[in-house]
Order: C-alpha cells, then sequence, then structure tokens
C-alpha cells in the first residue's frame, strides 16, 4: 500500500530554482520520489492529480523534460498540454502576462522551458498557479532533483559525501550547486577559465551551505577538483543557444574531457553523471559513459520519478 505523501512545504508555490527550498524540504521530495518510483502501479490506480492539468510552454527544444513531465502526468492522472509559442497568441505579441492570466483560468500549473530566466519570473508574478521552471539560462532546477535522486540510490546518505563537477559553469551546474549545499554535501568544481559559474550563484550556495555544512570548492585542474570524489558530473561544452561558439568552446575546453585517467583521480567506486544529451569525443570519452562507471540512464530514468514528486507536491489536494 501507498503511504499518505508527507507534507512538503512546497504545495501550490512556483518552483522556479532550488535557493528558496530548505533542506527539510528537500528531504521530503526524496522521501516523495523514492516512494513514487517503488510503487508505480499504487500510485497509477490511486490518481492522486484526477482532474488537475499542466500547461507546457516549450520555447527551446526538449526530450526529457517534455516526456517526464507529460507521462508524469498521466500516470498520476492528470493531463499535460504541449503549448508551442507559435501556436499560442505569444507568438503574436501576447504579452506574458496576459497569458500568465489566461492560463490561469484553465490549467492547475504551468511548466516553462525558455531562455531568459526573467521571462519565468515575470510569468510566476502574473500567475495564480504553480509556474515551473523547466530550463533557463540561469538554472535548471527540475534536473537538479533528479540529480540527488539519482546520488541518494548510489550514495545512501548525503550529507559529507564529495561530488566533483567538470566542464561549463552553466545553468545544470547552478542548480547542482543549490541542491548540493542543501544536502551538505562537498562540490568541487573545475571550468576553464572565462567559463565560471555565475558570483551571485556562488554567493547564494554558500550562504545555503553555512546552515548545512556543505562546502563549495573551485579548481581550474580537473585532476585536483576530481581526487576522493564520490561522484564525476559533467555537461556539455556548448549548450541550446551556443552553437556558434562550438568551436571556440572546443578548443578552451581542451583539458577537461572526462575521460578514465580523470575518473582514476576519484574513488574507485566513484559513479559518473551527465544531464544528457551527450557528446562522447568531446566532454565525455565513449569508454566512461558507455562503461560500468556511468549512471546517466538512471538519473534520466529519475526526471520522471523527480517531475511526478515535485507536481504531487505542488498539486495534491
Amino acid at each position: 500500500m501507498v503511504e499518505v505523501p508527507v507534507a512538503t512545504g512546497w504545495k501550490g508555490k512556483d518552483f522556479i530554482g532550488l535557493a528558496g527550498w530548505s533542506p527539510e524540504e528537500v528531504e521530503a521530495f526524496l522521501h516523495l520520489a523514492k516512494q513514487l518510483k517503488a510503487n508505480k502501479r499504487e500510485w497509477v490506480t490511486k490518481a492522486p492529480l484526477l482532474g488537475k492539468s499542466l500547461g507546457m510552454i516549450f520555447d527551446k527544444p526538449s526530450t526529457r523534460t517534455r516526456v517526464s513531465f507529460e507521462v508524469g502526468m498521466v500516470q498520476l492522472g492528470g493531463y499535460a498540454l504541449n503549448l508551442n509559442r507559435q501556436e499560442l497568441q505569444l507568438g503574436r505579441g501576447e504579452t506574458i502576462e496576459d497569458t500568465a492570466k489566461v492560463l490561469s483560468r484553465y490549467v492547475d500549473a504551468i511548466l516553462i522551458r525558455t531562455h531568459s530566466h526573467s521571462l519565468v519570473t515575470e510569468l510566476a508574478e502574473a500567475a495564480t498557479i504553480p509556474v515551473i521552471n523547466g530550463l533557463t539560462e540561469r538554472e535548471h532546477p527540475c534536473q537538479a532533483l533528479a540529480d540527488i535522486l539519482t546520488l541518494a540510490e548510489h550514495k545512501g546518505e548525503l550529507n559529507g559525501k564529495k561530488c566533483c563537477y567538470v566542464g561549463d559553469g552553466n545553468n545544470v551546474l547552478h542548480s547542482l550547486m543549490h541542491i548540493a549545499a542543501l544536502t551538505g554535501m562537498h562540490l568541487s568544481i573545475s571550468t576553464p577559465k572565462g567559463y565560471e559559474p555565475s558570483p551571485a550563484i556562488w554567493q547564494e550556495a554558500e550562504s545555503i551551505a553555512q546552515a548545512t555544512g556543505a562546502t563549495l570548492s573551485f579548481s581550474y585542474d580537473p585532476a585536483q577538483a576530481a581526487k576522493g570524489a564520490d561522484a564525476v558530473y559533467t555537461d556539455v561544452w556548448a549548450s541550446m543557444g551556443q552553437e556558434e561558439e562550438k568551436a571556440e568552446r572546443t578548443q578552451a575546453f581542451a583539458g577537461y574531457q572526462v575521460d578514465q585517467a580523470l575518473m582514476a583521480q576519484a574513488k574507485p567506486d566513484a559513479i559518473f553523471l551527465h544531464c544528457l544529451p551527450a557528446y562522447r569525443g568531446l566532454e565525455v570519452s565513449a569508454e566512461v559513459i558507455d562503461g560500468p562507471q556511468s549512471v546517466v540512464f538512471d538519473q534520466a530514468e529519475n526526471r520522471l520519478h523527480a517531475q511526478k514528486a515535485l507536481l504531487l507536491g505542488l498539486l495534491e489536494s
């Protein structure tokens, strides 16, 4: 039998980023996500979100975000609508504020995956229903929820564990910084010069870490950053919208590939993480991502269970 969900603390709220969460909310999320994953069939039968709907606005291509939210809503008894900007009046100049007010009359929550973080905050300010950040250039908090679920499954208690991130100081890293700080992890970061994470995000994460005992460290030497790590994480060197920078970035990131030599700096039982899509031979070697230490497809699957936990916490009556 499934249990009654623990109090999440984020019911009815927006999910724009993780900086506003507490360690207790992360614990509640992990409890709920693990329960949903372990008892999938019972939750489908229970259908706790029956009659609830999610409007999904995609300004960027998506595989994992779209499928995990759409399938997640269906498995919880709800319904998801894919709303392409060009199919909405947004594509003809309707304001984001008017769109937010209209959608608030139709659906129970809005997911948006877009370029500008300020667009998400504007949408949330005007909407009277929860708004979920499905990715912006600043943060990718939904990915971080799947990351922490994967780490907890493979490494158990997270407090005191070391995760190393090598690569671009991008939105994925920013949300990883927040969630690592919230769970008391030690996050070591290595990027090339000029590609460091946002100082504002660093300050937010350090502020959280003061209360949890987490630490953040930085080195331009990826081998130094990976020493003794329980997990090694990377992402693409050129994200969506940066395609014209690919040649420049490939040159700048030379030496930052996660290969077997770099994994050897971590603990023997270290796991490899990547949010996908991945480019073998660039940010990661094929022998690492397709090797025994890789848990990238567990991580991808966990997008579904993480999104279901988030949706249930936000929307259950």
